[in-house]
């Protein structure tokens, strides 16, 4: 296993009205958080709040490319991001117990906090597809590259993780700063993960480090792409 101390390359916030920061998702253009009541987004360029939409936030964010997703205690809330109606709701598997959220491949991730299990559901009916055992709590999730990520916070130690989504093993580690968590967690589809940082308020931007790539001539290898 590879690991690294986290390169922390930029802090957002605290937020004004916003006691801290749970789920967390980005759109492309704008980086989304839940705060237990809200809904915000922000310009990640200006760190600047954007928009906020009125609704349960108390878990994971995640966004398909039209739609956000949020959990909201043992719910799972499909929201329109244009107007801020609640479109449908499935259940969440942890039934309360649930963290992290993410998009990928035409399915959610869900990130089962004490029980330190990723489930694969059906955004359609909730119902759970597969699940992944982790070594440690989790929190956020975030799919890049065909790469899985999720947070971890126990006590004051905190890190990012890459592990095999076939069997759970841990393959990389980002060690966050002591007392410094992660709660959401988001890719930008490129070099850099959105975490959030629970009760502290913030969002901070963490380097991604790279897979190498093949040399010229070994193109046949394993083919990595965007699950989104």
């Amino acid at each position: 296993m590879k690991r690294s101390a986290a390169e922390i390359l930029r802090e957002y916030g605290p937020f004004p009205g916003a006691d801290r920061v749970n789920g967390v998702t980005f759109d492309g253009q704008n980086v989304w958080f839940a705060s237990g009541d809200k809904l915000n987004a922000f310009d990640p360029a200006s760190g600047n709040v954007v928009r906020s939409i009125d609704v349960a936030a108390h878990a994971g964010t995640a966004f398909d490319g039209q739609h956000l997703y949020q959990i909201a205690e043992d719910r799972i809330h499909k929201i329109d991001p244009k107007t801020g109606r609640i479109l449908t709701t499935i259940p969440a598997p942890g039934d309360g117990g649930d963290s992290g959220l993410a998009w990928a491949e035409g399915t959610l991730w869900v990130g089962q906090h004490r029980g330190r299990k990723i489930h694969q559901i059906d955004p359609q009916t909730g119902a759970v597809l597969r699940t992944i055992e982790s070594k440690r709590v989790v929190t956020g999730v975030t799919w890049v590259d065909g790469q899985l990520w999720h947070g971890t916070w126990e006590g004051d130690e905190s890190d990012v993780r890459r592990i095999d989504p076939e069997t759970g093993e841990v393959l990389e580690r980002l060690e966050m700063p002591l007392g410094v968590g992660v709660s959401g967690l988001e890719s930008d589809g490129g070099d850099q993960f959105f975490c959030g940082g629970g009760g502290s308020g913030k969002v901070r931007a963490v380097r991604r480090p790279r897979l190498r790539q093949p040399r010229p001539g070994t193109e046949g290898g394993p083919r990595r792409r965007d699950p989104r």
